[in-house]
């Protein structure tokens, strides 16, 4: 792997590594040592990166409380505090949904099945926008205060974004703003279908 410190790629693995499992390398221009993590914004964490990611899971898929997280990996063999799982959660939230983003791109379909529901976060109510594509793949997700124009629209841009390519079909409810949002973001030769809401997909089980 390149040099994090010079960029070179003059660099040879040596007979050593991490306490946690890491290659250690060696770079030939400037001489300095590195590992796997080094350069990473997970460099100087005390366990594995695959565990601070489980982490993350624990806390954004499943809910688990700081707490619960902690003990959950104390029985695994992990000693850390509830406060670290917090200060890990601010610190690598958002590089773990980029990752999840990343994953996305090209794997959409052309296809997309667009709703928005009323949700409650940290006690604040606000409208959630949501899309999948047709085989129930996420495109992507939006907060908004408002339910307009401006939100709709800023929900396209930042999917056509994520996604990297516009989509031929937009399914939608009858919400009013979305026929100009989906226009003036994603184009007007983009096909807008309006369907009920009991035939909206976010409806059916499998979604």
């Amino acid at each position: 792997m390149d040099c994090p410190h010079c960029s070179s790629i003059k660099t040879v693995i040596i007979k050593r590594t991490t306490n946690l499992g890491y290659s250690i390398y060696r770079c030939r221009d400037c001489c300095r040592t590195f590992n796997e993590r080094s350069g990473t914004p997970f460099n100087f964490i005390e366990v594995p990166t695959d565990i601070l990611f489980e982490v993350l899971l624990c806390r954004c898929r499943y809910k688990m409380s700081y707490r619960d997280v902690a003990e959950y990996f104390l029985l695994r063999g992990f000693q850390f505090t509830h406060e670290t799982v917090r200060e890990w959660e601010e610190r690598f939230a958002p590089v773990f949904g980029e990752k999840l983003r990343e994953k996305r791109r090209n794997q959409i379909s052309t296809t997309w099945h667009v709703d928005e529901t009323y949700v409650r976060v940290k006690g604040k109510w606000c409208y959630l926008y949501r899309a999948i594509d047709a085989q129930g793949n996420l495109v992507d997700v939006r907060l908004s205060e408002t339910r307009d124009l401006e939100a709709a629209k800023g929900f396209f841009f930042q999917a056509k974004t994520i996604v990297r390519h516009l989509p031929q079909k937009v399914v939608t409810d009858g919400l009013n703003s979305y026929p100009r949002a989906i226009a003036e973001e994603l184009g007007e030769e983009v096909i807008h279908q309006q369907v009920n809401c009991q035939d909206n997909r976010f409806r059916c089980k499998n979604f």
